[in-house]
């Protein structure tokens, strides 16, 4: 989902002053990259990035500086006549009054810090990953198993939060129920966390909404957590192919990241839980780069090789038929 701010959205959070246009700050803030209009002033456009919002620091008021009065003021209208969403001056610099009167007439706000430019370019652009970032919610139940984000996921009523609770009862967290705020914070980094208004809490079919904070204590929940492994709990199905071995490394998409999925078919007396946890461990011994699965069948296959082994049992069992 694409976002956008307005100008007025980054002033308290960057600790920002209006030194003009205060009538002029709902243009539209669509993309987190900073440009510094050096290029700009000394006449070059081909690549200017009109949607970027436009930081003067030291550098480029000296540069204005050396150009005399006239030639600064005509490279200053041209920025100020751009469709641009502000202009921030660092280090607290002052600007000409008829700077200022010409930004007022292109209706467009000038802002100030007291920062130094690299450090307040940082800080804003850190700001605006985190305000513009893409984000979906997902239906599902996210917990952190062992420091793995775990998104479980299934039909209504499969037995998600059931599921949970019991992670939670053996000293997991929960992140979010029912619904799950995915965001991309980088270009392959799911971040997940609850609405706000269902934070902490938890609906379980014939005891209703459950506040786990104050059942479990802080230990109980946290706030957001990375997306790690997603684990899809299924009815089930006769005759349906199921990975025994583990060797399908299956993985879904979401906001374009890839992550590893794991299928769970669902059957009275199976301990859910225990298969959730067991599976998170595998994962984190996966980054490390043990594979229990992968080793198994290069074991197998050495077997075979000497003639120590029965093919026709090593393709039933790895069918499933035994």
């Amino acid at each position: 989902m694409k976002k956008e701010l307005l100008v007025k959205d980054i002033i308290e959070p960057c600790g920002l002053e209006i030194i003009s246009g205060t009538d002029y700050l709902d243009r539209p803030v669509r993309v987190p990259d900073i440009n510094r209009p050096g290029l700009m002033l000394a006449g070059y456009l081909k690549y200017f990035e009109h949607q970027r919002i436009q930081v003067i620091g030291m550098a480029e008021m000296a540069f204005l500086e050396s150009l005399g009065e006239t030639l600064a003021t005509e490279c200053w209208k041209t920025l100020t006549g751009l469709e641009i969403p502000c202009v921030i001056i660092t280090r607290g610099k002052s600007l000409p009054e008829h700077w200022l009167k010409l930004a007022e007439e292109a209706h467009l706000a000038v802002l100030r810090t007291l920062q130094p430019t690299t450090r307040f370019i940082g800080r804003l652009t850190d700001y605006l990953e985190r305000r513009l970032a893409p984000s979906i919610t997902i239906h599902g139940v996210f917990v952190d198993v062992h420091g793995i984000g775990t998104l479980i996921t299934g039909d209504s009523g499969i037995g998600k939060s059931e599921t949970a609770l019991e992670l939670i009862k053996r000293g997991h967290r929960l992140v979010a129920d029912d619904a799950v705020v995915v965001t991309r914070v980088a270009e392959n980094n799911l971040v997940g966390r609850a609405p706000e208004m269902i934070r902490h809490l938890m609906e379980i079919r014939g005891l209703g909404i459950l506040d786990i904070k104050t059942l479990f204590g802080i230990r109980a929940v946290r706030l957001f957590q990375d997306i790690n492994l997603t684990i899809h709990l299924e009815e089930w199905q006769h005759g349906k192919y199921y990975d025994r071995l583990g060797i399908d490394d299956e993985r879904t998409e979401i906001l374009g990241v890839s992550i590893p999925k794991t299928i769970i078919p669902v059957r009275p007396g199976r301990n859910l839980a225990g298969i959730v946890e067991v599976a998170a461990m595998n994962y984190r011994l996966k980054t490390l780069g043990f594979h229990s699965a992968q080793d198994f069948v290069n074991r197998q296959a050495e077997l075979q090789e000497q003639g120590l082994v029965d093919t026709d049992e090593v393709n039933d069992f790895t069918h499933g038929l035994w």
